[in-house]
C-alpha cells in the first residue's frame, strides 16, 4: 500500500442500492463495538436480525470478513450463517461449504508456549488461539505493546510466517490470502459474481478489502475516526453502520 494512495475521507456513503451490490462486512469495530476482550462480544438481536434481512434482500450476496475464527463468528452471529471469510482470509465458508488453507497447527506449538509464558506476566494480556493463527491482545495492558509487538515479529521471522498488526493486537499467521483476496475469490463465484462490491471495515487489515472492492468497480467504507485510508467514504461508528445498513430495508 503506497502512501500516495491514501486519502483522509470525511463524507458518508450514499444510501445503499441493494439490487446491484455485494456487501463485505468486518465484524469487530464495524458490526460490533470493540470490547476489552474478544470473548466479551456476543449475540446481539438487532445485528442478527439485520444480517438475516440483508442476506435475503441481497439474494445471499453478503459476507462477513473478519480476523476471528469461523467458530467464533458463528458463536457471535448465533442462528445467522452467512458466507464467511475468517482468520483474515485463511478460512472461507462459501455458499457451498468450507475451504481451509493447508496449515499444520503443530507449527504453532512453540509459539503457543512462548506467547503463553509472556501473557502470564500480566493479567491484561490475552492469547487468542485460532488454531491456525495466534493473536496476542494487549488492549488491557497498553504498556506491554512494544514488547508484545517485538515478540510476535520475532516469532514470525523465526517461523517464516507473517506479523499481522491490528488494533491493540499483534497476530502471528501463516502466509496466505488476506481480506482483499477473499473479496476477489468470492466475487468470482455465485451469488456475488456481477455485483458491485462494497467493503465496510475499521481496521488496518480492512485496507486490503477496500483496495479489492475499488479494483472490482466498488468502494470501501471506513468506520471510526478520520484517518488516511483507501476507502472512499466514512461512517463514524458501529451505530452509524447499522443505521446505514437498515435504511434501505425500511
Amino acid at each position: 500500500m503506497s502512501a500516495a494512495d491514501l486519502v483522509s475521507v470525511v463524507e458518508p456513503p450514499a444510501p445503499l442500492a441493494l439490487g446491484r451490490i455485494a456487501l463485505f462486512l468486518d465484524l469487530d469495530g464495524t458490526l460490533a463495538p470493540i470490547a476489552p476482550r474478544p470473548d466479551a462480544v456476543g449475540y446481539e438481536p438487532r445485528r442478527s436480525r439485520l444480517l438475516e434481512r440483508l442476506i435475503g434482500a441481497l439474494d445471499g450476496r453478503l459476507a462477513i470478513v473478519s480476523g476471528r475464527s469461523l467458530a467464533d463468528i458463528d458463536r457471535i452471529l448465533a442462528d445467522v450463517h452467512p458466507v464467511v471469510s475468517a482468520v483474515h482470509g485463511l478460512v472461507i465458508r462459501t455458499a457451498e461449504g468450507v475451504a481451509t488453507s493447508t496449515v499444520d497447527p503443530r507449527q504453532l506449538d512453540r509459539a503457543r508456549q512462548v506467547l503463553g509464558a509472556f501473557a502470564a506476566r500480566d493479567p491484561g494480556l490475552l492469547v487468542e488461539d485460532k488454531e491456525i493463527s495466534l493473536a496476542l491482545h494487549y488492549r488491557l495492558a497498553p504498556a506491554c505493546e512494544p514488547e508484545a509487538v517485538r515478540l510476535v515479529e520475532g516469532l514470525a521471522a523465526e517461523l517464516g510466517w507473517e506479523f499481522q498488526p491490528g488494533r491493540a493486537v499483534a497476530e502471528l499467521r501463516p502466509p496466505g490470502p488476506d481480506k482483499g483476496d477473499s473479496v476477489r475469490r468470492l466475487m468470482a463465484t455465485a451469488p456475488f459474481a456481477g455485483a458491485v462490491p462494497v467493503f465496510v471495515g475499521d481496521d488496518i487489515t480492512d485496507e486490503d478489502g477496500f483496495r479489492a472492492a475499488a479494483e472490482l468497480g466498488g468502494f470501501g467504507v471506513v468506520v471510526g475516526a478520520r484517518r488516511d485510508t483507501l476507502a472512499s467514504y466514512r461512517l463514524k461508528d458501529v451505530a452509524a453502520v447499522l443505521d446505514w445498513l437498515e435504511r434501505p430495508l425500511s
